[in-house]
């Protein structure tokens, strides 16, 4: 018996959480590029690639195209995605050692809970009381990574961060600012796409910072362009599939498959980098992503003010 065709929809939103497993490897990319290229050079180089191939398969919006989307997307969308990741990119390469690299990726992937948070808060989702005990239950697992291999404190937790406070506090605003692309692209998209621009523009501002930054000149090693390559598509790749499921498929979905990406990125990084992370670091991942389930569990059958579907 053949298998019925998926609608658009369900096809939209597959092609969107096969981004998972792109993101699932950027952590780890991202400070062994930063290793070659340094943080803030590395990081440019990524996102013009990435801007390049996006730009290669979907080509740059038109002038009349710009003008006909929504203000709160171009505008909106575009500064948070750029804010993001620049925050994102930035804090994996500033991180200390790799094993905080790892720390950094997981405050990021508050994201998912917080997603579900966002779009209650705008309305697009109804409030549920299970959201409370989800997000509590990811934070207390962003808080057994933080600590490490010390005593649960505040003390021990407040030292941990003052290592590194820029790196930690930028982690912590990419988590904030995705779910808020997330929901505001969602509302506002209309079905356009401005990935490319977004990507440029992201790009430009990174070139500039690295322009007026210390950083030494780019050495471009083969270890160095073949992970360039590699970190350039999987971003590219990444976006593009999550940006087609924002704009036409399930975004409660797709945020439930990306509540195992901190799983798999705590394991590519214990590969790739080699790190041998604490069991705490361990108990904390499984929280957070117990914490991002018990929010979508709670949140399932999500309703805007207005009966419509928040996604599909």
């Amino acid at each position: 018996m053949s298998t019925p065709p998926l609608v658009p929809s369900q096809r939209a939103t597959l092609i969107g959480l096969s981004a998972v497993l792109c993101w699932s490897a950027l952590v780890s990319l991202f400070r062994s590029v930063a290793e070659h290229l340094g943080a803030i050079g590395g990081a440019a180089c990524v996102f013009s690639l990435s801007a390049f191939l996006v730009t290669w398969r979907f080509g740059l919006p038109r002038a009349a195209q710009l003008k006909a989307m929504h203000p709160a997307y171009l505008l909106g969308c575009g500064l948070l995605f750029v804010l993001n990741e620049i925050a994102f990119s930035l804090s994996m390469g500033w991180a200390s050692h790799r094993g905080q690299t790892l720390e950094l990726g997981m405050i990021n992937y508050l994201w998912p809970s917080l997603t579900l948070v966002m779009a209650t808060v705008l309305g697009l989702q109804r409030f549920r009381a299970g959201l409370v005990p989800g997000v509590l239950l990811s934070i207390a697992g962003i808080v057994l990574v933080v600590k490490g291999d010390n005593a649960l404190s505040l003390a021990s937790l407040w030292t941990n961060v003052q290592s590194n406070p820029l790196a930690y506090a930028l982690a912590l605003c990419a988590a904030c600012l995705w779910p808020c692309y997330s929901v505001v692209s969602k509302r506002y998209t209309q079905g356009a796409n401005a990935l490319p621009a977004f990507l440029w523009a992201v790009a430009a501002v990174l070139w500039i910072k690295y322009a007026l930054s210390s950083e030494p000149p780019l050495r471009f090693t083969l270890p160095a362009l073949l992970q360039l390559g590699l970190l350039s598509g999987l971003t590219a790749l990444g976006y593009s599939c999550w940006d087609h499921g924002l704009r036409a498929g399930n975004l409660t979905v797709m945020a439930v498959g990306s509540y195992f990406t901190p799983v798999l990125s705590a394991l590519v990084g214990t590969l790739w980098l080699q790190v041998q992370p604490s069991w705490s670091f361990w108990q904390g991942v499984v929280l957070v992503t117990a914490g991002s389930l018990v929010c979508w569990w709670y949140t399932r059958s999500p309703t805007v003010a207005d009966g419509k579907k928040l996604a599909g």
